[in-house]
């Protein structure tokens, strides 16, 4: 283990032993989520989401942050997807439930197990579907817009090159790791357990869960950026 390693180990055993020694510390977290959901929700996803990227970068190249990685800005365009996350949560845990009793699949009245999981099945399956998509794709342009503009935060409010950054989406991984493989098989199951906790509880699991978004998506740049360019025919 590096200097680094120890220095980030630290800080988070501080942060956990604070949380742990605040009084009633479960009831102040529960009362911030549910009065103020969205500036909650950036906090999280900012920390969290932002970490499991700088978790990702240690586990590709060896070092937490490098020269034009932009953390700070990763972290603050992961604080503002997670307003985006709060509102796909609000959306499709309301919607959902309605659609679902509308095709007779489910009895909204009802408080059992099986109806609790096939509500919570449907909310991750259709959000899985439809917004994480595109969700992750905006996460890649960010991407690559805080990299195109050296990792500043001055950079990141500029214009963003569309067109440029789709193209330089790698498409290989996005579409074939992580659409296809990556949410059926792990974010749908992982969202499905998010919808089984109380609503209070839902956001900081997610957040918790973007790290593991954070450094598969990271990993994921990292991979396109090291691998070898084809040569050029002669």
């Amino acid at each position: 283990m590096k200097r680094q390693d120890f220095i980030v180990i630290g800080c988070w055993a501080v942060i956990l032993l604070a949380c742990a020694l605040t009084p009633n510390f479960l009831d102040r977290f529960i009362y911030l989520t549910k009065t103020y959901p969205y500036l909650s929700s950036f906090v999280k996803f900012a920390v969290l989401a932002g970490f499991g990227e700088s978790l990702g970068l240690r586990l590709s190249i060896g070092a937490w942050n490098r020269p034009g990685f932009g953390l700070i800005a990763h972290a603050f365009v992961w604080g503002l997807l997670g307003l985006g996350i709060k509102m796909s949560f609000t959306l499709f845990s309301t919607g959902t439930p309605a659609f679902l009793a509308e095709l007779g699949l489910l009895d909204p009245t009802s408080a059992s197990f099986g109806a609790r999981f096939l509500r919570a099945f449907g909310i991750s399956l259709l959000m899985n579907c439809v917004w994480a998509p595109f969700f992750m794709t905006l996460h890649k342009i960010t991407d690559i817009h805080i990299a195109k503009n050296g990792g500043t935060m001055r950079g990141l409010f500029r214009p963003i090159d569309m067109v440029g950054a789709l193209n330089g989406i790698n498409w290989q991984s996005l579409w074939g790791f992580v659409f296809k493989k990556l949410i059926p098989f792990f974010w749908v199951p992982a969202h499905t357990v998010t919808f089984l906790l109380p609503p209070h509880f839902q956001v900081i699991f997610a957040a918790a869960l973007g790290v593991v978004l954070g450094v598969t998506l990271a990993m994921a740049g990292q991979k396109k950026a090291s691998r070898p360019k084809p040569a050029e025919a002669e």
